[in-house]
Order: structure tokens, then C-alpha cells, then sequence
């Protein structure tokens, strides 16, 4: 089985750390696991604001009550709670059972303002869920 430090390797958000910011973050998670059809986190809920990374199943995102995005191993979630510090936005259900990896805010906010390259990717991450089209924003002056 893969280290949590490997396991973060393969998140987008977290490709290009050292191998010691890696380790340094893995040992800031821990894991949680879920039975298929287990609500993770419901939206309109201040359910704990955590970071999610998928390690091992799927879920569904919906929103509303509506299906929005599929989330496997690698994807994340939490992250608009994680930012805003509010209810979540959307509900997160294990359609399998799950492995995930968890970061509290306080946790993972350390670890971004001794790491601004990772809460930079995280901001361009944000906006490209937030946008219309779902790209990045349009650069001034275009």
C-alpha cells in the first residue's frame, strides 16, 4: 500500500511539492474510510471544514439534489468550506466504499502560507470550479 506521501503525489493540487514539503503535509493528514452510500458532507451543513483528497472509491457531488461531478482517487473536495469557512456547498456520497485523506483548515492553512505555491493552485482551482465555462478567467485587457 502507498505511503499517504506517495498517495498526495498524485493530487494535481499538491504534483509540485519537494518530497519533504510532501512528507511534511502527509503527516498532517489522516485517513477515513466510508461504506458505499455514506453522505460524507452535506451541503448547507457546517459538518467540520476539512480538506478531502480521494484515495481509494468514488463518490458522487450533488448539488441541490442534482448530480454534478463523479470524484475518484486523486480528486479532492472540501475546498470551498476549506476557503470560505462556511456550510459546504454541496453534498459528497460514497458510491463505494472509500478511502479518504482529511486535513482540518487550521491544518491545511498553515501549511499554504509556509507553501504559496500550493494556495496558489488551490485559487486557480477555485475560480475554474466558480467559472461559467469552468477554464480560467479571462486575463485583464483581453
Amino acid at each position: 500500500m502507498a505511503s499517504i506521501s506517495d498517495e498526495l503525489e498524485g493530487v494535481p493540487l499538491f504534483s509540485g511539492l519537494s518530497n519533504r514539503q510532501r512528507r511534511r503535509l502527509a503527516k498532517l493528514f489522516r485517513e477515513r474510510t466510508a461504506p458505499g452510500g455514506t453522505t460524507l458532507v452535506s451541503e448547507g451543513k457546517m459538518s467540520g471544514v476539512s480538506f478531502f483528497v480521494v484515495a481509494h472509491g468514488e463518490a458522487t457531488v450533488t448539488v441541490g439534489g442534482k448530480e454534478v461531478a463523479r470524484l475518484c482517487p486523486g480528486d479532492h473536495f472540501g475546498e470551498l468550506a476549506l476557503i470560505t469557512e462556511r456550510e459546504r456547498s454541496a453534498t459528497v456520497t460514497a458510491e463505494t466504499d472509500m478511502r479518504c485523506l482529511e486535513i482540518p483548515f487550521w491544518d491545511f492553512r498553515d501549511f499554504a502560507h509556509d507553501n504559496p505555491d500550493v494556495m496558489w493552485r488551490l485559487l486557480q482551482h477555485v475560480v475554474a470550479m466558480l467559472s461559467p465555462d469552468g477554464g480560467p478567467p479571462a486575463k485583464s485587457g483581453d
